[in-house]
């Protein structure tokens, strides 16, 4: 068994297990069926190519959550584009300044594939909806012979240099986890988020199984590298 990491870091992110009507809320943390669409658009699959979405499906998935962030409420406006109608007002619900590690176990040769990639992607990744892109590289490794909860111990905070400044009189920082229950787990809860198809006429969930845990980072790490994403567009005008 292996783990891919991933982190998933933005301004905005969107992760919604249910929508009623004209009301698309979020969840506190990354939902399984979101990550995995991140990973199939990636690797190219198809919305309605359920044969190759199962073995994706079938991993086990895990989230640390470095920086919880601060939920807020947008509204849209749209009109149809035959008869110019305007739609009902919808209310959106996102995560502002959220940071989280997500990871998922299962076949190394596949998550080799993945992990290929994530850095080569077909399609570009984004957080939940496609208007929320992250603001730093998604890949954060393939970890072989690691088990989930060791990987999301072991991969160093990931939180924004101000959130840390927060928390710097804290030698340890201790994470909320969110696994992927296994058989005989207690005190779990479900979710609705697990992805049997994508297909866009016909989508759909099952329930999964998630318990809550902690892990203790024993020293945050120093500050983050300097990431800006228009430095490949100086790199490609200067070749």
């Amino acid at each position: 068994m292996s783990v891919l990491a991933l982190r998933l870091a933005g301004p905005l992110q969107s992760w919604g297990a249910a929508a009623r009507f004209t009301r698309r809320t979020t969840e506190s943390a990354p939902t399984k069926s979101g990550v995995i669409g991140l990973l199939a658009a990636a690797a190219g699959i198809d919305r309605g190519d359920d044969a190759r979405l199962a073995p994706l499906a079938a991993l086990r998935f895990g989230i640390r959550i470095d920086q919880p962030g601060t939920r807020i409420r947008d509204f849209q406006t749209a009109h149809h584009q035959v008869s110019e109608k305007s739609m009902p007002l919808s209310e959106r619900y996102y995560l502002a300044d959220a940071v989280f590690v997500a990871a998922l176990e299962g076949d190394h040769t596949l998550l080799t594939s993945l992990h290929a990639a994530l850095r080569n992607p077909v399609y570009p990744p984004f957080l939940g909806r496609r208007s929320c892109p992250p603001s730093q590289p998604v890949d954060l490794g393939l970890h072989e012979e690691a088990g989930l909860k060791e990987a999301l111990r072991d991969i160093p905070w990931q939180a924004s240099p101000w959130y840390r400044r927060q928390h710097r009189s804290r030698d340890r920082i201790e994470l909320t986890v969110l696994l992927e229950a296994a058989a005989g787990d207690a005190d779990t809860d479900t979710i609705r988020d697990q992805p049997l198809s994508f297909a866009a006429e016909h989508r759909r969930h099952a329930l999964r199984t998630v318990r809550s845990d902690s892990v203790r980072l024993t020293r945050p790490p120093g500050r983050l590298p300097h990431h800006d994403p228009f430095d490949a567009f100086e790199e490609e005008s200067s070749a």
